[in-house]
């Protein structure tokens, strides 16, 4: 009886010991606590709010100088989704944008762009991107990617969101918000395409300081010739 009590304790010693190299060598919590955390939901990370300081991180900042002759400021937010915030700092910088149609507008809804052929069936040279799908919303002047079926066919086309659309939220990739004139964006030409689509004059990011590219001015139109005696007859009635 006491051997069998004293093959108990050691058994006991040994499984005890056991553990606690295992706990050392991985998690040194209680295996209660990891029992804990493995019921929980994935850990909740924090995005970072939008900075709507215009002269705070110009890195981040794209201008859309639009055929109306306003600018758009858009924060873009690394922090959500970085490699589509590259993808539009790299297109931007390459002029790529530059003479864009908006081809896709609907009232109530949203203005799409991005897209060269002006279509909505074209993109840039660069391959599609990967997903960047992120909770947070789709609200007025949320800056968006557009995609084909595919969750990964995102490539050059984006969005701008009129009005709150929380049903496009982990959808589709939410990379920036406007932060300046955005009635500049309400007045877009509608339409499917529109019959006078607002174009992007230039797309730039504001650390790189290009100026603001306006429309071209428009020529007068020339009226009738008048010869020296219509002008004389004129005055002399």
């Amino acid at each position: 009886m006491t051997r069998r009590l004293i093959a108990t304790a050691i058994a006991f010693a040994v499984t005890f010991a056991s553990t606690a190299v295992s706990a050392q060598e991985g998690d040194t919590r209680a295996p209660a606590a990891v029992e804990e955390e493995a019921d929980t939901p994935a850990a909740q990370r924090v995005y970072q709010p939008v900075n709507f300081d215009q002269q705070q991180d110009l890195e981040n900042i794209l201008y859309l100088d639009l055929s109306t002759g306003e600018r758009v400021a858009i924060r873009l937010m690394p922090d959500w989704a970085p490699n589509h915030v590259e993808r539009i700092k790299t297109l931007a910088r390459q002029g790529f944008y530059d003479g864009v149609i908006f081809h896709r507008v609907i009232d109530g809804f949203m203005a799409q762009t991005g897209d060269p052929t002006g279509t909505g069936q074209g993109g840039s040279p660069l391959p599609d991107l990967k997903k960047e799908f992120n909770p947070m919303p789709h609200v007025r002047g949320t800056v968006s990617m557009a995609r084909a079926a595919s969750e990964d066919s995102a490539n050059s086309q984006f969005f701008i969101v009129f009005y709150p659309r929380f049903g496009l939220d982990k959808k589709y990739t939410n990379f920036g918000r406007v932060i300046g004139n955005m009635a500049a964006v309400d007045a877009i030409e509608r339409g499917e395409p529109p019959q006078n689509p607002t174009r992007i004059l230039q797309a730039s990011v504001a650390a790189d300081g290009k100026p603001q590219r306006f429309p071209a001015p428009t020529a007068p139109v020339a009226g009738p010739a008048i010869s020296i005696d219509q002008l004389n007859n004129s005055a002399s009635d």
